[in-house]
């Protein structure tokens, strides 16, 4: 089986190297999977509270996201490249996040996830992982 150029059987498994990187489609292959995040923040009743962290124009939010997905993945550190290092738990220890919100992060990210070409088995993968850093933007119980 053929994917992303690659035989499944020669494919290093997600979380090694750059495979999930390349299993994202690289940064362009990001960069869509977080304007689907950000458009399903836009429309999802339960995301509201979490919109409402953000400013009016997600362009910078973006930008930021998709740049810390990209090294978070093993790809190019385009997060660091910019903005310098990436500290989570500050970077949102201004807002009030609480389980439900951290669901509601990720609860944006499953519907975004739905608009990939990704494999399931790769969707689930990336899912699952992404749960550690909405847990660890989580301050209150």
């Amino acid at each position: 089986m053929l994917i992303l150029g690659f035989e499944k059987k020669d494919r290093l498994p997600y979380g090694v190297e750059d495979a999930s990187y390349r299993a994202a489609g690289g940064e362009a292959g990001i960069r869509k999977l977080v304007d689907d995040f950000y458009d399903a923040m836009d429309q999802l009743p339960e995301a509201a509270k979490i919109r409402a962290m953000h400013p009016a124009d997600l362009t910078l939010s973006r930008d930021k996201l998709a740049r810390f997905l990209c090294g978070w993945l093993g790809g190019p550190k385009l997060y660091a490249e910019k903005y310098g290092p990436i500290r989570i738990p500050q970077a949102h220890s201004r807002f009030e996040i609480g389980s439900k919100e951290r669901d509601a992060w990720l609860l944006c990210m499953e519907e975004a996830l739905k608009n990939q070409p990704y494999t399931a088995e790769f969707k689930k993968y990336l899912l699952e992982q992404l749960y550690v850093p909405a847990e660890r933007s989580r301050n209150r119980s």
